[in-house]
């Protein structure tokens, strides 16, 4: 420096203050890029520590997805745990009894002694449209059974109907099976003999069955009308209430058991007479006849052996008959149950009716026989009084044999 030159405070050579305000915003400016390159370079690992810390990564990740896992897990076991905790209370069955109110328990649900049937309440056992018609001059009862309605049942029936007089026994008249209904349409009308002189003391009796096929039939309902009491000049059509059924079976003569089967194509039936149940203790030496009438006239018979000393003899056995489909609606097949009684002859017990002028089980039988071709139909049938049989069959005389003279 020369003499007399005074000295400059704001020379490059002379050193400068950090602190300076002027030169000190752009210097950070300018040192932002450097910094962030740094920081960058400082997080990128070292070639030789990649894998290490992708493992840790993965590692850390696969944990924190396993715990979320398991505190869904948990969240819905508490879940769970609170719901079946609350359901027991919600399906409780809400005790009316308690409840303050008891006008709005008498609504909601009234006393079990209301829901039961009152001795005069209506539709108890349910109706029975009937028609009543006297012939004065044929000495007969028309009966016409129409239908019947609100049957009392568990579920559906399968409803037939048996009438009978009082003045006449062992002559009644059973409908045709009804299947699953409990209001079945019978429109079927049977007569009976009764001369003006019994008919103050007759009693008209009809009884509703549920049809069971292997085991005892249930009572339905009873109407038992005294025709002496009732005006018969005129044709009298109403609906009668049914009564209780009555505990006695119809016709306590008997039962029998036994199958049908037809082959159309080599015109085969089969009968196989299985057992009988019921008879009466007196009867000795127990045996079934069954016997073909064709055109009202004695065809073919066999009979089963007999069986000593029981009530519920048990045969098994069977017997073919050539019946072409030709001959079908002129055929009646007989079943009748044969013992030993006090006399020490064979009498008639009981017998069974089947083909197209039968009526009632029997009818419906046979119907399921001719349905279901190639099968065996088993049922089991209560046996009628050998005259009521008999008389429905009106059986012609054989034709005399022509026999040369001698």
């Amino acid at each position: 420096m020369k003499m007399g030159q005074a000295s400059n405070p704001l020379s490059t050579s002379a050193p400068v203050d950090a602190t300076a305000g002027p030169s000190l915003i752009p210097d950070l400016i300018t040192r932002i890029p450097y910094c962030l390159e740094r920081h960058f370079r400082s997080l990128c690992p070292p070639p030789g520590l990649g894998p290490r810390w992708t493992l840790f990564i993965a590692i850390l990740a696969a944990g924190i997805l396993l715990v979320s896992c398991l505190l869904c897990v948990i969240c819905c076991c508490c879940r769970r745990r609170r719901h079946h905790r609350k359901q027991p209370k919600d399906k409780e069955t809400v005790g009316l009894g308690s409840a303050p109110n008891t006008t709005t328990t008498h609504l909601v649900q009234p006393d079990v002694d209301c829901l039961e049937p009152c001795p005069g309440g209506d539709q108890q056992w349910g109706r029975l449209l009937l028609s009543l018609e006297y012939d004065f001059g044929s000495q007969e009862i028309r009966v016409g059974l129409r239908q019947a309605g609100n049957l009392k049942a568990e579920g559906t029936a399968d409803p037939y109907a048996c009438v009978s007089v009082s003045t006449q026994a062992g002559r009644r008249h059973e409908t045709k099976v009804h299947r699953g209904t409990l209001c079945p349409t019978f429109e079927e009308t049977c007569c009976f003999l009764v001369p003006p002189a019994e008919l103050p003391k007759a009693t008209l009796k009809v009884q509703l069955w549920d049809f069971k096929r292997f085991t005892k039939h249930e009572p339905l309902g009873e109407l038992q009308l005294p025709l002496g009491t009732m005006d018969l000049q005129h044709v009298l059509e109403s609906w009668y209430q049914l009564g209780p059924p009555g505990t006695t079976e119809p016709e306590q003569m008997g039962e029998l058991c036994f199958s049908l089967r037809y082959v159309p194509s080599s015109g085969h039936l089969t009968v196989v007479v299985l057992e009988a149940r019921g008879l009466n203790a007196g009867l000795a030496e127990a045996y079934v006849k069954v016997q073909l009438m064709l055109n009202q006239r004695k065809w073919k018979k066999n009979k089963t052996s007999s069986r000593k000393d029981t009530t519920t003899p048990y045969f098994n056995e069977a017997f073919v008959f050539l019946v072409p489909v030709s001959q079908l609606q002129s055929v009646d097949l007989v079943l009748a149950v044969w013992a030993r009684g006090l006399q020490l002859r064979a009498e008639p017990v009981g017998k069974v009716l089947l083909g197209p002028r039968a009526s009632g089980q029997p009818l419906q039988h046979w119907a399921d026989m001719l349905a279901h071709a190639r099968r065996p139909i088993a049922q089991w049938h209560y046996l009628r009084s050998p005259r009521e049989v008999d008389r429905a069959l009106t059986l012609q005389p054989r034709l005399p044999l022509f026999r040369p003279r001698s």
